[in-house]
């Protein structure tokens, strides 16, 4: 009887936020899987049913296809560089480093400025007329690097990814660095006593030491990264031509741009499922670590 009524209060208090949560995020993400099965154009009351056809048109869609490519191209390069420099700095902050506060909040700080001003500071640097790097490229005789990074094909994606991997890496810094406080300094000790190298101590100690934060890290990363949309929309445009375009800002241009919100909402849900996809094997062997 105390446990049924003590069920009853706990749901009680759970409702609003489960309220919130379903009007907020439930009703949002069904409905917009019923609108990627249809022809809806955003703003009509009325609408037909196509089925998978929105789905079915992806892969003849020429952006779509150079959508997913810099999506899955973003995807490993912001989450793999962030990692290895966040565990980098954080070793090396770990150890006996002076002015450690003071570094530790220059290279979080990325993390917590908006995206927006993010954008319009790497705008300016690329600037192919007055930017600081062409300027400074030019001070020291290097004329021919000089180039407009954002405005070529060859060098945009790489020029937007700089800036993505710059405000990423103070998070997985103090991840690590909480983590590495964790591990018990003993273990290294009685490890150097018994000739271990520097990377044997890496490898055997302080590897498995970090594997939550590990999980941590990359499951958040991953999920980031699928869903890029602020930084290159606000940098390129998606330009030039379609050269930076990715799966969200392709979704965003459909949706309220060319009014096509049933096959922009087949393209959110595409990048949602694969996520997802990506997400959950990771987490699940991660899960029977720990469980083990």
């Amino acid at each position: 009887m105390k446990r049924s009524r003590g069920g009853a209060v706990a749901w009680v208090f759970a409702l609003p936020a489960l309220i919130v949560y379903v009007i907020f995020l439930v009703y949002p993400a069904l409905s917009s899987l019923w609108f990627s099965f249809t022809d809806w154009d955003g703003l009509s009351p009325t609408y037909n049913v196509v089925g998978v056809d929105n789905y079915r048109a992806m892969p003849s869609d020429p952006v779509v296809v150079q959508a997913a490519t810099n999506t899955l191209i973003w995807a490993v390069v912001t989450i793999v560089v962030p990692v290895v420099i966040g565990l980098t700095l954080a070793i090396l902050l770990n150890g006996n480093v002076r002015g450690k506060p003071v570094l530790r909040l220059i290279f979080y700080t990325p993390a917590v400025l908006p995206l927006v001003s993010i954008a319009s500071i790497w705008g300016w640097l690329y600037n192919p007329q007055y930017g600081a790097i062409n300027t400074f490229l030019r001070d020291i005789g290097l004329d021919g690097l000089a180039q407009p990074w954002l405005g070529q094909d060859s060098t945009a994606l790489a020029a937007t990814m700089v800036p993505a991997i710059w405000l990423r890496v103070g998070f997985p810094m103090l991840l690590y660095l909480a983590a590495l406080q964790g591990i018990n300094r003993e273990l290294y000790e009685a490890a150097t006593v018994d000739g271990a190298g520097r990377w044997q101590l890496f490898r055997h100690i302080t590897m498995p030491g970090l594997k939550h934060a590990h999980y941590i890290t990359v499951a958040l990363s991953v999920i980031d990264s699928f869903k890029v949309f602020d930084l290159i929309y606000a940098m390129t445009y998606g330009g030039p031509g379609t050269a930076t375009q990715v799966m969200g800002t392709w979704m965003y241009f459909n949706v309220f741009q060319y009014s096509k919100a049933g096959y922009g909402t087949a393209i959110a849900v595409v990048i949602t499922v694969v996520a997802i996809a990506v997400s959950i094997p990771y987490v699940r062997s991660q899960t029977k670590e720990q469980t083990a």
